[in-house]
């Protein structure tokens, strides 16, 4: 027999849509999306770092990491968050219809800026990767 293994960012995915669909103003599914987000990063980034700065000074060496280009991408990450945040806040309006519903149009509108930023984020990010586009 065999089992089908669910890559984690589907299970997350999946427990986000039954908590938009069941809550009624969806605040557990960008909880869950954040939340689980947050600790991928914290502890998949975290747990190796520190492991590595342990590692090197036992052997009496320091961890050095070239940040590359981290702050550009940190930078253009956060404005891109603000501006999500910033529509979240005010979709929330009762008029609207909460941050994941309402009427289709708003709906339509959100989704087509979000992958919009996201596309952006990746345009950008490559840009700079590429040199492009300088980094600070």
């Amino acid at each position: 027999m065999y089992k089908m293994l669910t890559p984690p960012f589907l299970a997350d995915t999946f427990a986000s849509k039954v908590a938009a669909i069941q809550d009624q103003h969806a605040d557990a599914s960008v909880g869950n999306v954040t939340g689980s987000n947050a600790v991928n990063v914290f502890l998949g980034i975290g747990v190796a770092w520190s492991v590595a700065a342990i590692y090197w000074e036992i052997k009496g060496q320091q961890f050095i990491v070239d940040p590359g280009s981290l702050a550009f991408s940190v930078t253009l990450f956060t404005i891109f968050a603000f501006i999500c945040m910033a529509v979240l806040l005010f979709r929330r309006r009762p008029s609207i219809g909460g941050e994941l519903g309402g009427p289709r149009r708003s709906r339509l509108l959100t989704t087509l800026l979000f992958l919009g930023l996201w596309l952006l984020y990746i345009f950008f990010s490559s840009l700079e990767a590429y040199c492009h586009i300088k980094s600070f």
